[in-house]
């Protein structure tokens, strides 16, 4: 595998940073474009990131607060929930970023053309508007926060959506889980895991909310998913 930190020129102007991992491949793959939680690109995500490289796919981590504080930022930083606010508004910001990334991607010749995105925590709602209009096939969230502000774009996607959290993830409460549930059962392409005693930040092995048999699942269930868009194509 080849791991660069890219420039990425951003379509306003300015350009910002990108943890790129290309495998050795035989021919173009599919890509995941990973939406981080708020300590931003640090070694939690490069780990994720290199760990779905070993699945064969391409994998690119966007810096999506160099418009404030960029960089990673320590786990007690109080920088990282200030730059995440106001929320709709960074995020909505960010959607430029993720087409900026899928762009860049496509410059790639092992780029296949298809990409999914992977959202963490802040990045959750990501997992949702990547396949509702930035171009993505798919999308899996990862104990995302504030999602409940992005249940009305469900409605209308087209692309595998997988959402998953733990049932004692204070960031997800019961009616967040509930109204997620509720609209999946009703969508054949949305599926919605969740995960008994498991805690808020269960996908970052330095978290002590870290849980190895989540994040497995987390992990087969995104591959699947990339496979599943990249047999498309065929």
């Amino acid at each position: 595998m080849q791991r660069t930190f890219s420039k990425i020129c951003a379509n306003g102007g300015g350009a910002f940073d990108c943890y790129l991992v290309t495998p050795e491949a035989e021919k173009p793959v599919a890509a995941v474009v990973l939406a981080s939680a708020i300590r931003g690109v640090d070694t939690d995500m490069l780990a994720i990131a290199d760990e779905l490289a070993t699945y064969g796919f391409i994998v690119a981590v966007p810096d999506l607060f160099w418009r404030s504080i960029a960089g990673p930022l320590s786990r007690n930083d109080p920088r990282a929930a200030q730059r995440a606010q106001p929320r709709l508004e960074q995020i909505r910001a960010g959607e430029v970023d993720m087409i900026d990334t899928l762009r860049h991607l496509g410059t790639l010749p092992q780029f296949n053309g298809q990409a999914a995105v992977m959202g963490f925590c802040y990045g959750g709602p990501y997992a949702i508007l990547g396949p509702k209009r930035l171009g993505y096939a798919a999308g899996i969230c990862c104990h995302g926060s504030e999602m409940l502000d992005y249940l009305h774009e469900l409605p209308g996607v087209r692309g595998q959506v997988c959402l998953i959290w733990g049932d004692e993830d204070n960031r997800a409460p019961v009616e967040v889980l509930n109204a997620y549930r509720d609209l999946a059962a009703s969508m054949e392409n949305v599926e919605v895991h969740i995960f008994p005693g498991v805690l808020h930040g269960y996908m970052m092995p330095r978290s002590p909310s870290f849980d190895r048999a989540t994040h497995d699942f987390s992990m087969k269930r995104a591959r699947e998913i990339l496979e599943g868009i990249e047999c498309a194509i065929r």
